[in-house]
């Protein structure tokens, strides 16, 4: 008979209380723009949550009904950024305003295939500045065991401190 081990996910919760914290880093300017959707359609919300997302286990938004999406694109505390190279999506990030002084980094991810090329950082960087051009006193991030290896590293590198750190079972 076989015993079965419990999987673990560690999760961290990270924080920056000052723009001066953010430790700058560009994205390589070689065909790459970054642009705030200015149109709230959820399907592409959905759509970049998945592209990105499915490589991460990224699965608390997969059973959503479309009233459910578009509740959430539409909210007024919701702003979305996407990363093009020559026009294809890259990456995005969206940022969710959680009160009037914390501006959370909800989501932030590179498409599998532009992963490698040097460009988390940079992109990293533009969300950061993003959040505190919003009014944000305090920005948020959190991260957990089954993202990107290089995940926690690249957010304190680029200035984020650790608050807390949370283990459960997957």
């Amino acid at each position: 008979m076989t015993e079965k081990t419990a999987q673990i996910t560690t999760i961290w919760y990270l924080a920056m209380t000052s723009p001066s914290e953010l430790i700058r880093k560009p994205l390589p300017d070689s065909g790459f723009e970054v642009r705030e959707c200015s149109e709230d359609l959820f399907e592409y919300n959905r759509f970049l949550y998945e592209f990105v997302g499915k490589h991460w286990e990224w699965t608390d938004k997969l059973t959503w009904t479309e009233q459910q999406w578009q509740d959430y694109v539409e909210s007024a505390n919701l702003r979305t950024w996407v990363l093009y190279k020559s026009g294809s999506p890259a990456g995005y990030f969206e940022l969710q305003k959680k009160s009037e002084d914390i501006v959370e980094l909800a989501y932030f991810g590179l498409a599998k295939s532009f992963i490698g090329q040097g460009l988390g950082s940079g992109f990293l960087c533009k969300a950061i500045e993003e959040a505190w051009s919003w009014g944000a006193k305090k920005v948020q991030v959190n991260t957990c065991s089954l993202d990107h290896p290089s995940a926690l590293d690249n957010y304190k590198a680029r200035g984020f401190k650790l608050e807390n750190t949370v283990e459960k079972p997957a």
